[in-house]
């Protein structure tokens, strides 16, 4: 009979433990099922082959997998609490429908995948750009770099927002 997969042994050996590491920093068990279940999953995705500490040390291996899906759960919390706290402010008749206020989250969340991938001069660039209005001589000055280099700053946050929407160029 052959081997296991070396993730199916993980798997088996390690998944409840990794769930009860995780419900005990979210308090939530569902929450902890599913990134457990997402931990294993990213890892199934990854194309190259199971790192060797994963099966030396395997707990270690899970966590530092399971912690940053961690990060990206409470932003996304972060997110959607700020979004629905300033929906509150807005009057009734202005309120989006729960589809336009799902779509919204969906973007914010796209948005701050984009901008956690940035550099931060880039993100800083990119940011001082959209949401200031900044020239690029403006920007340079900022950061304490050239007006060159701001535009390769802007040119890399483009190519990251179009890989994010589109994919890789073909």
């Amino acid at each position: 009979m052959p081997a296991a997969h070396p993730l199916h042994t993980l798997y088996s050996d390690h998944h409840g433990w990794l769930q009860s590491w995780l419900r005990r920093r979210l308090g939530c068990v569902d929450d902890a099922a599913d990134l457990a279940q997402d931990t294993f999953v990213r890892l199934l995705a990854r194309p190259a082959p199971m790192a060797p500490e994963a099966l030396r040390e395997p707990r270690a291996y899970l966590t530092t997998v399971a912690r940053g899906l961690l990060v990206d759960f409470w932003r996304r919390g972060e997110l959607e609490r700020a979004y629905l706290a300033d929906l509150a402010q807005q009057p009734e008749p202005q309120q989006p429908s729960p589809e336009e206020r799902m779509a919204a989250l969906q973007m914010l969340q796209a948005l701050d995948a984009l901008l956690q991938r940035l550099t931060p001069k880039t993100r800083a660039a990119w940011l001082m750009s959209r949401l200031d209005g900044l020239t690029h001589a403006e920007i340079a000055e900022r950061l304490h770099v050239s007006v060159p280099r701001v535009r390769q700053y802007l040119a890399s946050a483009l190519r990251h927002a179009y890989h994010l929407r589109f994919g890789s160029a073909a």
